[in-house]
């Protein structure tokens, strides 16, 4: 197995293990133990990364992190929504797609000096 160090999304360092399809094949128990330690397994194929082989913890993890963001964003889009379905916003957006060009303008002008 050879080393390889990644940088997640946060910047920290990540240290791997590296290992070819062929050499897992014949030595996965160790790669297993190398995972149950917390070193996950980067496999190769033709010198290129294939697949990580990572704990379970790690991937219940990765997959919280994952569904709460998701999670975060739905209910944010529904509020959004939600604010979007009242009686004000309803009028605002009638007078925007009815105003002239002319009062467009002003409302833009007046946009960007703020």
């Amino acid at each position: 197995m050879s080393a390889l160090t990644f940088r997640n999304k946060a910047g920290d360092r990540v240290d791997m293990k590296s290992v070819s399809a062929t050499t897992i094949k014949s030595r996965f128990a160790h790669a297993l133990d190398q995972v149950v330690r917390g070193t996950p397994v980067v496999i190769t194929k033709h010198d290129r990364n294939r697949a990580v082989l990572i704990s379970i913890e790690d991937f219940e993890a990765l997959t919280a992190e994952r569904s709460s963001g998701l999670d975060a964003l739905a209910a944010q889009f529904d509020g959004l929504l939600a604010r979007m379905q009242t009686p004000a916003a309803r009028k605002a957006m009638d007078t925007a797609f009815n105003a002239s060009p002319k009062t467009l303008g002003r409302a833009a002008v007046k946009a960007a000096r703020r």
